[in-house]
């Protein structure tokens, strides 16, 4: 399960948003609390929720990540999406939540973009450690400008989740929300096992 910082970031980077238009959800009646999925790993270890009119996208980091995003047109690999996933096993370090951060900065630096960090803050999420960095820079395969919002959160033995939306500029706004909704569910647990074959009914 062991990753390498460098193919995660480009793993997240790659998930380039397109500037497309979003499907319409109706609006929850009498103020009532919007509708969400529960989203839990079966093995990594996390749990979230997010807004019931996204789905879905697919796995990535080796299977130890998930891709969820609203409806949208095109090509999905081009979607606004947020990328949930374990980045990094536990760790000895007990700087492990900044050595992290600086590799991925580093990365996406050594990507060819012009980057630009908007801020940096540290934050706690579920009583976890955690730091939030937000970014700018310009795709050069596309001539695009891109805001990537990553929050790190540090477990309980130094393991590092990344929870990252990544969209067009003019949509951060309407895509923030579901970023906090997934912080503000986000819950960790022991890595349920998989059972054995002998052992399946």
């Amino acid at each position: 399960m062991r990753l390498t910082f460098r193919a995660a970031t480009y793993i997240l980077m790659a998930l380039s948003p397109a500037s497309l238009a979003f499907g319409q959800s109706s609006a929850p009646a009498h103020g009532a609390p919007a509708p969400s999925k529960k989203y839990c790993h079966p093995s990594a270890g996390f749990c979230f929720r997010y807004p019931s009119t996204w789905s879905e996208l697919g796995e990535v980091f080796n299977g130890n990540g998930v891709v969820i995003a609203p409806e949208q047109t095109g090509d999905r690999a081009q979607w606004d999406a947020i990328t949930v996933a374990l980045v990094a096993p536990s760790s000895d370090s007990s700087d492990a939540l900044n050595n992290v951060i600086e590799r991925t900065t580093t990365a996406m630096r050594q990507a060819g973009q012009n980057f630009e960090t908007l801020q940096r803050r540290e934050l706690t999420v579920n009583h976890d450690a955690a730091q939030m960095l937000k970014t700018r820079y310009r795709q050069n395969s596309t001539g695009r400008d891109w805001i990537e919002e990553l929050v790190f959160i540090q477990g309980t033995e130094n393991e590092i989740y990344s929870v990252a939306l990544k969209c067009s500029p003019e949509h951060l706004a309407k895509l923030e929300p579901a970023l906090k909704e997934v912080l503000a569910s986000w819950t960790t647990s022991e890595p349920e096992s998989t059972p054995s074959p002998s052992s399946r009914p």
